[in-house]
């Protein structure tokens, strides 16, 4: 076995071990939910009248077996990984009786779209100021720069974006504050609808832009300024070799590498942020879905939610890490 696939190997087993410990951790914290979501749906499907009290128990061994509740908590959790491998989650509680993958898929590609956006943006623009900051340090436009984002950095999502929501909404009612796209407006890939799903995800994506933002100005600032101070930049500087070419090719490029592992682990925690702007928002993505889960004791949603959501994230952060070895060559894969 050579060094390249015993590394992938132990990548894939750190994956799989991340994935059911999450995934354990999830069936176990739901299942201490206090609502039943079989009494639930019971008292639901019999408000309307009287039923025979056979057709009720009929009724109540039925939804045990659609919400994966029958036998104790170990057959659930054998018969919860076995829903899992299908992608089976059973029906949704409150949209009863849909079912919780089909309300998943509808709204993964809201969330990711907003991730991907607020992501790439993000890590982007924060490492080039930040690699500015650190090499430029005597430019006033970036010390005034830098501590703005230093002042933000510090702010909650959720507060930076009911700002937004207050003043681009409300105040100066600029930009929609709910939604994803036009109302009765059909879904595509033509020109209006995107600029549609753009101008309705703009308030939400500058919410986790401006929240994000600091972090990686911070971290890129203080890795270019310990890389100016390096042998080969110092000679390239006596050299004579133009600063951009110092700035691009010496500095912003080497202090570049290490941002990528932190890129893996900022996937989870703007996830997290994700959440809450979107339900702040009324954006129809899979955390609107997960907190209105939770308010109304979705057993099912917020079980499949969450288990989408780990394998995820997971996936994001394993192929970053088998990717970075090969971005960056001084990383050894013994």
């Amino acid at each position: 076995m050579n060094t390249l696939t015993a590394y992938i190997l132990r990548r894939l087993g750190q994956f799989v071990f991340v994935i059911f410990t999450g995934v354990t951790l999830a069936f176990l914290i739901t299942n201490l939910s206090p609502v039943d979501p079989v009494e639930q749906s019971l008292t639901q499907l019999t408000s309307f009248g009287a039923s025979d009290p056979r057709a009720v128990e009929l009724m109540r061994e039925s939804l045990a077996e659609l919400y994966g509740l029958q036998g104790n908590l170990f057959e659930q959790y054998v018969n919860f990984w076995g829903r899992v491998l299908r992608a089976d989650f059973g029906p949704s509680l409150s949209a009863f009786p849909t079912p919780v993958i089909t309300l998943i898929a509808n709204a993964a590609p809201w969330t990711i779209g907003l991730l991907v956006t607020s992501i790439l943006i993000t890590f982007v623009l924060g490492n080039l100021i930040g690699a500015l900051a650190g090499y430029f340090r005597r430019s006033r436009f970036l010390k005034v720069l830098g501590m703005v984002i230093m002042t933000i950095n510090p702010i909650p999502h959720y507060f930076i974006g009911l700002i937004l929501l207050i003043f681009l909404g409300f105040v100066f009612p600029i930009f929609p504050i709910s939604g994803g796209a036009q109302m009765n407006r059909p879904s595509g890939f033509d020109l209006g609808y995107v600029l549609s799903v753009l101008y309705h995800g703009f308030l939400p994506a500058l919410s986790l832009v401006l929240a994000g933002l600091g972090g990686w100005f911070i971290g890129m600032r203080s890795l270019v300024s310990n890389v100016v101070t390096d042998d080969h930049v110092l000679y390239a500087e006596l050299a004579g070799v133009k600063g951009r070419k110092i700035f691009s090719q010496y500095v912003a490029r080497n202090a570049m590498l290490p941002q990528m592992t932190g890129l893996a682990m900022q996937l989870g925690q703007i996830f997290g942020g994700t959440v809450i702007v979107e339900f702040l928002f009324n954006y129809p993505g899979m955390g609107r879905l997960l907190i209105q889960g939770i308010y109304r004791g979705d057993y099912s949603l917020v079980l499949g939610v969450t288990t989408i959501s780990i394998f995820a994230v997971a996936f994001a952060v394993l192929l970053i890490d088998i990717l970075y070895p090969l971005i960056d060559p001084r990383v050894k894969l013994g």
